[in-house]
């Protein structure tokens, strides 16, 4: 992942781009650990909505994998697919993982 030409995209320096990502990934953990409670309590709307929120942070930073991923939870979500929630949840919590050794975060 080359963060020198992600940051470039947005115009930002790679340090700044580098906060956004560590600001990104302490929000979307956060957000995931509701995501998993809205799963279990069958609230859709909770977590689509929170599943929105990782996809705007990650398409703006141009984190494609994990706007994919939040986007189909996303779209699960909203068709009260819930019990497929816990398999995106784990692959959004892995790439978050990856994302921060990689970003040295």
């Amino acid at each position: 992942m080359n963060f020198s030409e992600l940051a470039k995209n947005l115009e930002l320096e790679e340090d700044e781009y580098l906060e956004l990502i560590q600001l990104l990934i302490e929000t979307s953990r956060a957000d995931l650990a509701g995501i998993e409670t809205a799963a279990r309590e069958q609230q859709s709307n909770e977590a689509a909505s929170a599943l929105h929120s990782i996809k705007g942070a990650a398409g703006n930073l141009g984190l494609t994998e994990i706007y994919d991923l939040a986007k189909k939870g996303e779209q699960m979500a909203r068709n009260n697919a819930m019990d497929q929630l816990p398999g995106i949840i784990q692959e959004l919590k892995a790439n978050l993982t990856s994302l921060a050794e990689i970003a040295g975060v």
